[in-house]
């Protein structure tokens, strides 16, 4: 760091992305993006905007917000969007949740929990996940605080019941509960059919993982229009224009192009069972996943050891070396060429 940096920021540990290769000559299963490219009119959609990039993109997001209100049911004004769910999320921890009011979420969950915490200097709480690596719905509630939830949980891809998401939302009316929905449409039920009967209950999404635009950079917010809101009285005081115009264009054909999206989800979930069954055939545990991802620990190998050989041999997945899940990987579901040549690799290594 330079002499120049904040020393507010001294303890803050950066988020880590997942490996991007310079080349494409690997099988990539490490970042739980999409195998399938965009929709056809998504593409379109995009490249007719591109005529206009010389002009400034609507900071009011009219047009993507009400094709999600239709999708869903509700109201634009019960919509807001941003760069990727990750910016809806950071907005969440600096509106919901200070020195008085802490974030709280599981302690085995998306890994940027912890550093939207630390980047808004938010205190926070970590709730150890059951052995069974499901969430601990009862500690969630037991501390103080604004309730972070990826449902489908990562790295485990462990779904959460909704009536678990209601018993968290009834106990904790005086706190904002957010659904980090970035996995489901590959399984579990969504909680924005829950949003117009709590006014405590914030639900994200993103166009990365099933409409296939995680170069897009597009994520949404749905809620109760007061916390719609406070989440735009902080987009506008940082950036109002943060989602491009090509971007918006593209959202807006992945959700006219639904059937699409839930094509792709549909093969994505088949190969995420044969993907799961084989594992389990070769001794791995891996728990029942509803997200585009499995989670894959083998008695007596190493998850360092498996992650270093398979990428030795071009298939990248993802290990995190966290106490508890230290021998697991996590592995998106690609193609089922893709997983065909992970098994394969898989194989020749353990035996």
């Amino acid at each position: 760091m330079s002499r120049f940096f904040s020393e507010k920021y001294n303890s803050l540990t950066p988020y880590t992305p997942g490996e991007q290769p310079g080349t494409r000559d690997y099988v990539k299963l490490n970042t739980n993006e999409c195998p399938f490219p965009p929709s056809p009119l998504a593409m379109k959609l995009a490249a007719e905007a591109a005529g206009s990039l010389n002009l400034y993109s609507d900071p009011e997001l009219k047009k993507i917000r009400a094709e999600l209100a239709d999708y869903f049911g509700i109201k634009k004004e019960n919509v807001i969007c941003g760069n990727g769910s990750d910016e809806i999320l950071d907005f969440a921890f600096a509106a919901f949740c200070d020195k008085n009011t802490p974030a709280v979420f599981p302690d085995i969950t998306y890994g940027f929990y912890p550093v939207f915490s630390e980047a808004n200097f938010v205190p926070y709480k970590e709730v150890p996940l059951l052995e069974d690596f499901t969430v601990d719905v009862d500690g969630l509630i037991e501390n103080e605080g604004t309730v972070f939830i990826a449902n489908p949980n990562a790295p485990t891809g462990i779904f959460l019941p909704l009536g678990e998401i209601e018993k968290i939302l009834k106990a904790k009316k005086n706190n904002v509960v957010v659904v980090d929905e970035a996995y489901i449409d590959f399984g579990g039920e969504s909680a924005v059919k829950l949003t117009g009967k709590y006014d405590n209950l914030l639900v994200t999404g993103t166009f990365s993982k099933s409409r296939s635009l995680a170069g897009g950079r597009l994520g949404f917010g749905i809620g109760n229009e007061s916390l719609i809101n406070d989440l735009n009285t902080l987009r506008y005081s940082r950036n109002p224009y943060n989602v491009n115009s090509m971007t918006e264009a593209a959202g807006i054909g992945a959700v006219r192009d639904d059937a699409y999206m839930k094509k792709n989800a549909e093969t994505i979930a088949a190969n995420r069972t044969y993907l799961t069954e084989e594992l389990r055939k070769m001794g791995f545990t891996v728990p029942d996943s509803a997200a585009n991802f499995v989670f894959a620990a083998k008695s007596g190998c190493k998850g360092s050891f498996l992650y270093e050989e398979l990428k030795k041999r071009k298939v990248l997945v993802r290990h995190f070396s966290k106490p508890r899940i230290d021998d697991y990987l996590r592995i998106t579901v690609g193609t089922r060429e893709q997983v065909d040549i992970l098994l394969r690799e898989i194989k020749t290594i353990i035996s």
